[in-house]
């Protein structure tokens, strides 16, 4: 009898590993991008809203609203907004991937995993699959940390926005652009 209660409870425990819901602490989270003007005048911006989540099946969901763009410059963030973005027309930007929430959810407190990811952006109506190097902590029982070990390159043209980046060059009287922009991100989740 006393085994056959050990193998429920462990069946339970197990259930509820693979159950987990993740949601995104976007207020503890920060995803960043730096843009190069002039060849070599680089300055790193944020998006100050972002919404996620990590589903039980291990789907990651993560929402970036596109008009909370933040160079630190107002006048800048609006040319953004209208000339390179579009926020009228595409609000958002979507990342998608899929991970081992079973592995996840079996790391201790305290552990850290590097894993890859295959991650779906999608951009001004294009999508694009971008390789992600991640490690993921696991900084208690309900709360999870993923940062990039490495930035992310986003290209502009995989996206069509060399035409946008194009006016916002244009209208700054700047020599160049970059069309190639690192992002980086950390991300915060809590178990609900």
């Amino acid at each position: 009898m006393k085994h056959l209660a050990t193998i429920i409870l462990l069946s339970a425990c197990l259930a509820t590993a693979a159950e987990a819901h993740w949601v995104l602490d976007s207020d503890n989270s920060a995803l960043s991008f730096v843009s190069t003007k002039a060849i070599n005048i680089a300055e790193v911006h944020k998006f100050a809203e972002l919404e996620g989540e990590v589903t039980p099946a291990g789907e990651v969901q993560l929402t970036i609203t596109l008009a909370s763009v933040d160079t630190g410059i107002e006048l800048r963030d609006d040319r953004m907004r209208e000339m390179l973005f579009d926020t009228a027309n595409f609000s958002t930007a979507n990342v998608t991937a899929n991970i081992d929430a079973e592995a996840i959810e079996s790391m201790a407190p305290g552990d850290t995993r590097e894993i890859m990811v295959d991650a779906t952006l999608t951009l001004h109506g294009e999508s694009q699959t971008l390789p992600m190097a991640l490690l993921v902590a696991k900084s208690g029982m309900s709360r999870l940390l993923v940062t990039t070990l490495k930035p992310v390159v986003v290209n502009a043209p995989e996206f069509k926005l060399v035409e946008g980046i194009e006016r916002l060059r244009e209208v700054a009287g700047l020599p160049s652009i970059s069309t190639a922009v690192p992002v980086t991100f950390v991300l915060s989740f809590d178990k609900t």
